[in-house]
């Protein structure tokens, strides 16, 4: 268990490890901990809409796809040009004598490997979090976003990833929670007409 503990204690540095591309857009921001949690939400939303799809291995590569950024930092596209991460020693030193090490680095290298149906749904995953954070920003005023949103919708694969896609470029990101076609942004709780 003390290895388990260790590892994590790593995992952690996650929640402390911003996603770095945010400082070329000029706004929005989020740790690598906060897009794995969405990727993997959205990875299952995704895979329970694909009857042959193994819906555990896409939430597991969701989930671990940025392990390694723990060790490696995150890399934005700018510095993949200049910067290679050892991503696969990484990982490797980081599993090492866990119990769940093989089945953690087999989930990571079918995920890069991008051959089958799973890996095809959470690498969509992972674009689409990057979608609904660009849309955000681009809700709140920030005019390059858009820029960002058309590259990030063309590297998506699957139909159901490219639908959700064309959804969330129409829907506005309050429109969850704020309801204009009701009176309760006047009335309030308790002086609602017509319930």
């Amino acid at each position: 268990m003390k290895r388990s503990a260790k590892f994590l204690f790593e995992v952690g540095m996650l929640k402390k490890t911003p996603r770095t591309g945010y400082q070329f857009l000029g706004s929005g921001g989020e740790s690598v901990a906060d897009h794995s949690f969405r990727t993997a939400v959205i990875g299952y939303v995704l895979a329970s809409q694909e009857p042959d799809a193994d819906l555990n291995k896409v939430i597991l590569m969701c989930l671990f796809h940025d392990l390694p950024e723990a060790r490696t930092g995150d890399h934005n596209y700018v510095n993949k040009r200049y910067v290679k991460a050892d991503e696969e020693r990484a990982l490797r030193d980081q599993v090492r004598e866990l119990p769940q090490g093989d089945e953690i680095i087999t989930v990571i290298q079918e995920f890069n490997a991008d051959g089958t149906l799973e890996a095809r749904l959470a690498r969509d995953a992972d674009q689409l979090d990057l979608i609904f954070e660009l849309k955000e920003q681009l809700d709140l005023g920030n005019p390059g976003a858009g820029d960002w949103l058309s590259f990030a919708v063309q590297r998506l694969i699957t139909d159901a990833a490219k639908g959700l896609a064309k959804e969330v470029l129409t829907t506005d990101r309050s429109e969850w929670w704020f309801d204009k076609q009701t009176d309760w942004w006047v009335n309030g709780p308790n002086n609602q007409r017509g319930k």
